[in-house]
């Protein structure tokens, strides 16, 4: 089954323009929303369904999805070029990937297992398994962090894979299903929210969402070829201090600054 093909859940994040959307997941109280700056814009492979993003030494890591589409590449930031990648077998729908240390880890979708490369030759290292639905990755430098379609976050020990805690993620006192891509950026898991153009900012520590990120408009709705071409894809430069984003099947992946409104 494809990923397009998920049920939106009742709790999803309903947000309309600037103006929160009374839902069953409208917030009590009332939480910032960000908008964006354009910095730069970079070209993206639009056959790529991203569904994990990085960006190490210079280049970008990404983990795309779709049954017999699904993998991880190294890619020129400035060109989009692709200079390395290794597919996964046609059974597997990628998911998110993170790179700690000299591993790249990689989620799939249902199978319930996951994927451990060498960084730099991309030779398979291993594997591990995991219940329930594997989506979003990223990590702390303690911690991998790991979302599933839920509301939920988990701290994954990085050598052994276990479960060590379970965060909830809420936005005043109701739960931010859906959490999708993660990247931890200054403190703070950034996570899009399938199958929005919405990103949010949680505390790692008390799960609470302290900021909501609007992309609508950062692709053109023109530019879409369906529903499922949402923003999804964070990646963060720390020694630069950038913001990278793009979404699945998308022609550009975009530098911002976050502004809040």
């Amino acid at each position: 089954m494809m990923k397009t093909m998920r049920a939106v859940p009742s709790l999803l994040l309903s947000l309309a323009v600037g103006t929160v959307v009374v839902s069953s997941a409208a917030p009590v109280r009332k939480t910032p929303v960000y908008g964006y700056r354009i910095v730069h814009t970079y070209p993206h492979d639009r056959s790529a369904f991203t569904q994990g993003l990085e960006y190490r030494g210079g280049f970008l890591y990404e983990g795309t999805g779709l049954n017999g589409h699904s993998g991880i590449r190294k890619v020129e930031l400035e060109t989009g070029k692709v200079l390395q990648q290794v597919p996964l077998e046609q059974q597997y729908f990628g998911e998110g990937i993170a790179l700690l240390d000299q591993r790249i880890i990689e989620l799939t979708w249902r199978s319930q297992r996951g994927f451990i490369y060498d960084r730099d030759t991309f030779r398979r290292t291993g594997s591990f398994d995991y219940p329930g639905e594997g989506w979003g990755l990223t990590h702390d430098g303690t911690w991998l962090i790991m979302s599933d379609g839920t509301s939920r976050l988990r701290f994954l020990d990085p050598a052994t894979f276990t479960v060590r805690r379970v965060l909830d993620v809420t936005d005043g006192a109701r739960p931010v299903d859906s959490l999708n891509e993660l990247e931890f950026v200054r403190g703070e898991v950034y996570a899009n929210v399938w199958p929005t153009d919405w990103m949010v900012r949680i505390d790692p520590v008390s799960g609470r969402v302290v900021g909501r990120v609007d992309l609508t408009g950062l692709l053109a709705p023109h530019e879409r070829r369906g529903t499922e071409d949402v923003a999804n894809g964070i990646a963060y430069d720390a020694s630069g201090d950038r913001l990278f984003l793009t979404g699945k099947l998308w022609p550009r992946l975009y530098e911002v600054r976050l502004r809040r409104r």
